[in-house]
């Protein structure tokens, strides 16, 4: 019987999340649903819904740059990590195991389509 590939998961801290955005070492991928997207994301993130999920979509490997993915609560972004290193992103490990609802209840600014119309 062939065993599954386990899933490598790195998670990545709210304070890691914030520099690498500020300093723009993170891409930020979320993989909610496109009108969880739209109700409100973390600023800078990128949406991959799982439901759709197309590792090809993914950015490239880049020297300096970590993709992380982030959904809701962390469950979806795992099940995204299993799919794009099953797609032969080994590059792609890192989660933010908080989420949506860590990065709003630690108070941080969220984007939404919203606020630009």
């Amino acid at each position: 019987m062939a065993e599954a590939a386990k899933i490598i998961v790195e998670d990545v801290s709210l304070k890691d999340l914030k520099a690498g955005l500020a300093d723009g070492s993170i891409v930020l991928v979320d993989v909610r649903e496109p009108h969880e997207y739209a109700a409100g994301h973390i600023p800078g993130s990128t949406l991959n819904p799982l439901q759709s999920f197309d590792p090809d979509a993914l950015p490239p490997a880049a020297p300096g740059k970590r993709i992380v993915f982030s959904c809701r609560s962390g469950r979806r972004s795992i099940a995204a990590l299993g799919l794009a290193q099953q797609a032969g992103r080994s590059d792609i490990r890192a989660h933010y195991p908080g989420g949506m609802l860590g990065w709003e209840g630690a108070g941080e600014p969220v984007e939404n389509f919203e606020d630009s119309l």
